[in-house]
């Protein structure tokens, strides 16, 4: 999907989640979020951890939050970052307590969203596997969870610096600095991928910021 399409995909999504919010079809807009904005969740975070199983349950959780959470969400950001900001707090509660600690609520004690996170899952994991790793994967593998965190939502995502200043914020209380320093981390990490991406013979595939 090319930017411009993955733009208007998001736009709409946010326009049918409000709709659905405004009338209290919370069940109905949390189902079309995950169906919609799911495998791309799920992504980032298989990604992330650089694991199937740890992303895995780090989206499940996530798919919980999001259908728990999205009656109190204020609208204050987009839903896109919402999210974004709830994978990586799931992200952080999977490193913090383990994956096979007893952390997870059985999803289907929250009515259909078993069924739809297991339909997110195949599919999507189903596509990862079957895509050839790229140079840029390659020297993803390098990296720690938190940078390949910052080089997809840059990168792959095209999100701009105050929403990846939310999405990886530590507190609610956010610093009107943060944005600055995330560029400026971003350019170190860039610079730092091409020197590997030479050392090994690569072609970096990552655009400037």
């Amino acid at each position: 999907m090319g930017e411009g399409s993955a733009s208007t995909a998001h736009a709409a999504l946010e326009a049918d989640l409000r709709a659905l919010a405004e009338v209290g079809a919370y069940d109905e807009a949390a189902t079309i979020a995950l169906r919609r904005a799911g495998p791309e969740l799920l992504r980032f975070l298989v990604h992330a951890h650089g694991d199937e199983a740890t992303g895995s349950d780090a989206f499940s959780l996530l798919a919980e939050d999001i259908w728990r959470g999205l009656a109190g969400f204020r609208w204050e950001s987009s839903f896109r970052t919402w999210a974004y900001a709830l994978a990586r707090r799931a992200s952080a509660r999977i490193r913090k307590r383990g994956r096979r600690e007893g952390i997870f609520e059985p999803l289907s004690n929250l009515g259909p969203l078993s069924a739809i996170v297991e339909e997110v899952r195949t599919h999507t994991l189903s596509v990862i596997r079957g895509e050839r790793q790229s140079a840029l994967e390659l020297l993803r593998a390098e990296l720690d969870i938190d940078e390949r965190m910052l080089l997809s939502l840059r990168v792959e995502r095209a999100l701009s610096w105050p929403e990846i200043a939310v999405i990886l914020a530590d507190d609610e209380a956010l610093d009107p600095a943060a944005p600055a320093r995330l560029r400026k981390r971003f350019q170190l990490l860039k610079d730092r991928l091409k020197k590997r991406g030479r050392e090994l013979g690569l072609v970096s595939s990552e655009r400037d910021g």
